[in-house]
């Protein structure tokens, strides 16, 4: 295996305001671009060579990685014109793919953090025989997603849509977002038209007779689609629950980059990371949190389970709970934000303009 397509042209919308100005798999997590840790687990496991399907702001990538080169990957970039879907933007890429019809081809999607054992799935699907191979597995509820019952063999048997009611449950198995495509299939996509991997290509494939092989992995998991999950990942990865070699640090209770400024009697903990030039007062409490670049959480502040944008302003004993606040955005002091706000880039809250009673 040294090839894999990365698919990070989603506008990343569940996330705003983080991915105003951002691509959702750039945004920061554990200090360094979210992106970093799936392409440094796919060095790891022997991928070489890596075509990013960009869309959405995709003028940032490559300045970001360039070449590859200090990961030890080569890249290149392909950008759609217009948003194809999962399954047009993987036809998309394939003209710079190198592997012969009959080699494996990992896919990822951009916005998953997972502990799968990418050898494990390449094995699976060599072993097996497969036409595509599918990571898979298993949540404790799964009517948020689509079901991929498996025979006793681990074929795909189905590709089952949310379940609406418990007799359509039949499986807790779901499609995990990573996959082994033999370079045929992805040859046989249509081109220049959207098309779903998961509503098209894969039920096609089935009912075609195609041999759709599934791996459960149930070790760490986690889509990062909604700030909360990318919060609770970032913090996953500082405190090392989920595995990555790219954490820029030692993994433990809190992460605080080179520039940062840290006061002596700031407390830190539950996975935090404090990015670059980023400032936390005298007094401040920041747990299970992601502070960005050049942000300042001023002295007695509390900032719990929430992520800071960069160049964004916490004041003085402001608490700050489960909420996202955007880039550049100014909280005064003595402001209460809890229950998932959401603050705009640029947005300015004046000192004690908002208070939560206690029983909110």
């Amino acid at each position: 295996m040294t090839e894999a397509i990365l698919l990070v042209g989603g506008k990343g919308t569940r996330l705003r305001p983080l991915t105003v100005h951002t691509p959702k798999p750039m945004v920061p997590a554990a200090g360094v671009p979210f992106l970093t840790h799936q392409m440094a687990r796919a060095r790891a496991a022997g991928v070489e060579h890596i075509v990013l399907a960009t869309s959405y702001l995709a003028e940032v990538f490559e300045p970001h990685f360039g070449d590859g080169s200090a990961l030890g990957l080569r890249l290149e970039y392909v950008t759609e014109d217009e948003p194809l879907g999962t399954g047009g933007a993987i036809r998309n890429v394939a003209d710079r793919l190198e592997s012969a019809p009959g080699d494996p081809v990992l896919v990822f999607n951009g916005d998953i953090l997972t502990g799968l054992d990418i050898a494990g799935l390449v094995a699976t699907h060599r072993d097996s025989g497969a036409d595509v191979s599918l990571h898979l597995t298993r949540v404790e509820d799964p009517r948020a997603f689509g079901l991929v019952p498996t025979d006793a063999t681990g074929r795909v048997t189905a590709f089952l849509e949310k379940p609406q009611t418990p007799e359509e449950i039949v499986t807790d198995q779901i499609n995990a977002g990573a996959y082994v495509f033999d370079r045929a299939v992805i040859d046989s996509i249509p081109t220049g038209r959207a098309v779903s991997v998961e509503r098209e290509t894969f039920p096609g494939l089935l009912a075609d007779g195609a041999h759709l092989q599934g791996m459960v992995d149930s070790t760490y998991w986690l889509d990062l689609g909604t700030p909360h999950a990318f919060v609770r990942g970032s913090a996953d990865l500082v405190l090392g629950r989920a595995p990555s070699p790219a954490v820029p640090g030692r993994r433990g209770e809190r992460l605080v980059l080179e520039g940062a400024r840290v006061a002596d009697d700031a407390k830190l903990t539950g996975g935090t990371a404090v990015c670059e030039g980023a400032v936390i007062g005298s007094g401040a409490v920041v747990d299970g949190s992601t502070v960005l670049a050049g942000a300042v959480v001023r002295p007695g502040a509390v900032v719990v389970d929430s992520l800071i944008g960069a160049g964004a302003v916490i004041g003085e004993r402001t608490v700050v709970h489960g909420s996202v606040i955007g880039d550049a955005a100014h909280i005064g002091a003595d402001n209460e934000l809890r229950h998932g706000v959401r603050v705009w880039c640029g947005a300015v809250i004046a000192d004690g303009a908002v208070r939560f009673s206690s029983d909110q």
